[in-house]
């Protein structure tokens, strides 16, 4: 993968360094693939260093923050420790819910099963909250907004699979099958060459993030747009199969 920093990023200050993180890569190097180009590091080649302060998975695309400095690092741990930073985040799952909204209230295990997954476990679990609001329904696939109210390993996704409706080509907690335009369009006509996915990987994107400045400063907000594959995969869905 190519990465421009310059082109990632939402915001800088000498505090802070927002971006909007492409999926396929980690934030920090990753012990499986040590050669590979990690966000992190691309980002220090163009900005100087910077603290991470929370991750986002592999596949997982959307708003991300630095700190630039060791005191706004201890800052930020603060707040997230304090739940007081807020993230929504939107995810294409598989099925239409037939609720309008839904509180997931259930505690979870990280590395709890052989595939390494973050299962549920109300004994050994951590307590762990997740709310979702349908944004747009279709035959088959819905739009859900989440907001994560705890920070537990693949919270997200862990919570959409045991509500019953996994985040769409998810290896881990779904069926991990990419999205191609002729599983939407009835009346597909095959070419000669094969067909490229409209989407193939986690369809998670952050979408939101809410930083507390202080009581003069209110409330930082940052919005990353959606990546082009998440884009394109909502674009046909709505042509397609609309709700």
């Amino acid at each position: 993968m190519i990465l421009e920093p310059e082109a990632i990023v939402l915001h800088i200050d000498e505090n802070l360094l927002v971006v909007n993180k492409p999926a396929g890569i980690t934030v920090s190097q990753d012990g499986y693939y040590p050669e590979k180009i990690f966000l992190k590091k691309a980002l220090e080649s163009a900005f100087g260093r910077i603290w991470v302060v929370h991750r986002l998975d592999r596949q997982t695309s959307g708003v991300i923050v630095f700190a630039r400095n060791p005191d706004y690092h201890r800052r930020l741990n603060e707040q997230f420790q304090k739940r007081n930073i807020q993230k929504i985040y939107h995810a294409l799952v598989i099925g239409t819910p037939p609720w309008d909204s839904k509180t997931v209230d259930l505690a979870l295990l990280a590395d709890g099963d052989r595939q390494h997954r973050t299962v549920v476990d109300s004994q050994r679990g951590k307590p762990a909250v997740t709310e979702l609001f349908i944004r747009e329904s279709y035959k088959g696939w819905a739009l859900v907004e989440v907001m994560p109210r705890t920070g537990r390993t693949h919270q997200i996704r862990a919570h959409l699979k045991a509500a019953g409706y996994p985040a769409a080509c998810d290896p881990l907690y779904g069926d991990g099958k990419p999205i191609y335009l002729s599983n939407l369009k009835s009346n597909y006509q095959k070419g000669d060459k094969p067909e490229k996915p409209l989407l193939d990987r986690v369809g998670l994107h952050a979408l939101k993030l809410y930083i507390p400045a202080g009581e003069l400063k209110g409330t930082l907000e940052f919005t990353a747009p959606y990546q082009d594959d998440f884009k394109k995969v909502l674009r046909q869905l709505r042509k397609y199969l609309p709700g």
